[in-house]
């Protein structure tokens, strides 16, 4: 694990993903500061460059399976949300942010990002995820934001409004809202796929979000964003993975569309789209245990990322710096080309 001195330097570099011109607006300060002698403060030390093909860990892996919806905290190895590395620089002071699934994957990278940038963070998880769900408040309570956990099924409407009216009422109001939560539960045939099942994945991933969102626009003033969790999925499905890859095109439009309707209130809405990601997803039925034995291990990079390396992805696209990106989905597939 990277020491804070390390990480610091490292999460203002993947903060700024995506946005170029953040670096060329450094250029300034750097020359500035060249120009004075650097009579400021000492420089910290430059960074090691580190490979990123052999940064975490690579397949194969072990076996291993978990009841549905899995947790990240009975995963071998672990994940990496950031909990010991990411360093914030309070670029989300005073945003307020809920996030659907935050107590694992990409959506717990986001919160403990979001918290050490500034923000306040209310996440929604099931109540089977409570342990990891508390790993996350109490993370967020360290970096001294508050916290609000509303645990529930957001495939009930009901209770879409509820989370939507309870996190509003918690933090005060409403900045940012990350729909992350998603179902995906591997299927080798079509055959073997009930409705039962095709309907609590289509429920999750794309009435959920639609209900959401619903109810939080009327929270949502201009400055204000949207962040959805697409995928890889959307152009390269997998072949188990029927009814999920297509909720997730789903996803990747009502980002295209919704940024076209809300543009003009000035509210952006962008998305995310990872690649193979280690997660519970892919040890509670989303990936074979064939397939989780060497997952990741076909892209370039040769292993699956990690929850952080989304972490500045989420943290740009709420960022008021990338107040002209609406309508974008930014991949990180580790060079599958996918966004």
């Amino acid at each position: 694990m990277l020491d804070n001195e390390t990480n610091l330097s490292r999460r203002r570099a993947v903060g700024g993903l995506g946005a170029a011109g953040l670096a060329v607006a450094a250029g300034p300060l750097l020359a500035a500061d060249a120009a004075t002698g650097g009579s400021g403060a000492s420089a910290p030390a430059a960074e090691p460059l580190q490979n990123p093909n052999t940064k975490y860990p690579q397949p194969p892996f072990k076996k291993q399976q978990q009841p549905w919806p899995g947790l990240a905290s009975k995963m071998d190895p672990k994940p990496d949300h950031g909990e010991q590395s990411y360093q914030g620089s309070g670029r989300l002071k005073g945003r307020r942010a809920l996030i659907t699934g935050g107590d694992s994957g990409m959506g717990r990278a986001a919160a403990i990002a979001y918290a050490r940038e500034g923000a306040d963070v209310a996440i929604n998880y099931l109540p089977a995820e409570e342990a990891d769900a508390q790993e996350v408040v109490a993370l967020i309570k360290k970096a001294g934001q508050k916290a609000v956990a509303i645990p529930g099924d957001i495939r009930e409407e009901a209770f879409c409004q509820k989370l939507v009216s309870e996190a509003v009422r918690q933090l005060g109001g409403l900045d940012i809202v990350v729909s992350n939560a998603a179902r995906q539960q591997q299927r080798q045939s079509i055959l073997d796929l009930t409705t039962e099942d095709f309907d609590a994945t289509m429920k999750t991933n794309i009435y959920a979000p639609f209900w959401i969102i619903k109810a939080a626009l009327p929270h949502l003033q201009p400055g204000s964003c949207i962040i959805g969790t697409t995928s890889e999925q959307a152009n390269d499905p997998s072949a188990n993975l029927y009814d999920y890859a297509q909720t997730k095109a789903a996803t990747t439009n009502f980002v295209r569309s919704l940024a076209k309707q809300l543009a003009p209130k000035g509210i952006r809405v962008n998305g995310v789209a990872p690649g193979p990601i280690w997660t519970p997803l892919q040890v509670s039925g989303g990936a074979t245990q064939e397939d989780l034995v060497k997952f990741g291990g076909k892209t370039p990079m040769g292993r699956p990322g990690q929850p952080v390396e989304l972490a500045g992805i989420y943290v740009l696209l709420a960022d008021s710096l990338a107040s002209y990106a609406t309508g974008q989905v930014y991949a990180s597939t580790g060079g599958g080309g996918q966004g």
